[in-house]
Parts: structure tokens; C-alpha cells; sequence
């Protein structure tokens, strides 16, 4: 059975108690019991989630090398991290999808948050659903 990476940066292991206003009031282990039943025996979730850099950096190059699709939600690091867009962006280069995911809308919140370094290189990009962003990018990667 195939797998999906569904990575997650800084910060969003607070999921639940963090801004529920701005990210809703579930956790990571909802997102990932709702991931498992929309795969429902078409792939294996894997989500994982780390505040640090280097560590997202290793598993994007894991992806390249198992040729693993991806979802992808930066979180702060989407809007400054070229480190991380050159190893987003060498996923895609080898043929494996990825898709920049965002909870919240970007485009609805603060200036600095407008702009994604990654977004050039992803696959597609969903932001703004809640959860449903990650449902609709598992959908997109089981299609493609």
C-alpha cells in the first residue's frame, strides 16, 4: 500500500489549544483519524509534525528518496525559509507531488503571511479550509 507524508512545522502541535479562533479547535491526532479514514485503504498516512527546521528539511529529502508523495504545511516557515523551498522544491523535481497546505488563509491575515517561498515549487497549494485542506490535498495526491 502506498504511503503520504503529511508533514507539519512550528508551532501547529499546539493544534487545538493554540488560536482556536484563527486554527479551529481540533488537534493533530483528529486531522490524522480523519486522513486515515479518507485513505480508507489507499495509502497509509504518516503525519508527523516538528518545530525544527532541519528535522522537515530530512523528511522532504526521505520523500525524494522513496519517491513518498507529500502534504506539506510549512506553517511560519513558509514565509522565509529558502532551505526549506529548495528541498520542497527537489520533491517535485523527482516527480513526487507535493501540496503546500495552510489551515488558515494567508491572504486574509497579516501582510508578512502573503507571501509563500514554497507555493513556486509545490505541486498545488489549498489554504483557508480548516482541516478540509488537508482532506482535499489527500484527495488531489490519491487522483494524480
Amino acid at each position: 500500500m502506498a504511503s503520504v507524508l503529511v508533514l507539519n512545522g512550528p508551532n501547529l502541535g499546539r493544534l487545538g489549544s493554540r488560536e482556536p479562533d484563527v486554527y479551529g479547535s481540533q488537534d493533530l491526532v483528529a486531522l490524522e483519524a480523519l486522513l486515515v479514514a479518507d485513505a480508507a485503504g489507499r495509502a497509509e498516512i504518516d503525519l508527523r509534525q516538528t518545530n525544527d527546521e532541519a528535522e522537515l528539511i530530512s523528511w522532504l529529502y526521505e520523500a525524494v528518496d522513496t519517491s513518498t508523495p507529500v502534504i506539506l504545511n510549512p506553517a511560519a516557515f513558509t514565509h522565509y525559509s529558502y532551505a526549506l523551498r529548495d528541498a520542497a522544491a527537489l520533491v517535485t523535481k523527482a516527480g513526487v507531488a507535493l501540496v503546500e497546505v495552510h489551515i488558515s488563509n494567508p491572504h486574509a491575515r497579516e501582510s508578512f503571511r502573503h507571501t509563500s517561498v514554497i507555493s513556486g515549487v509545490a505541486t498545488g497549494v489549498i489554504a483557508g479550509l480548516g482541516f478540509g485542506s488537508y482532506r482535499l490535498a489527500l484527495r488531489s495526491i490519491l487522483d494524480l
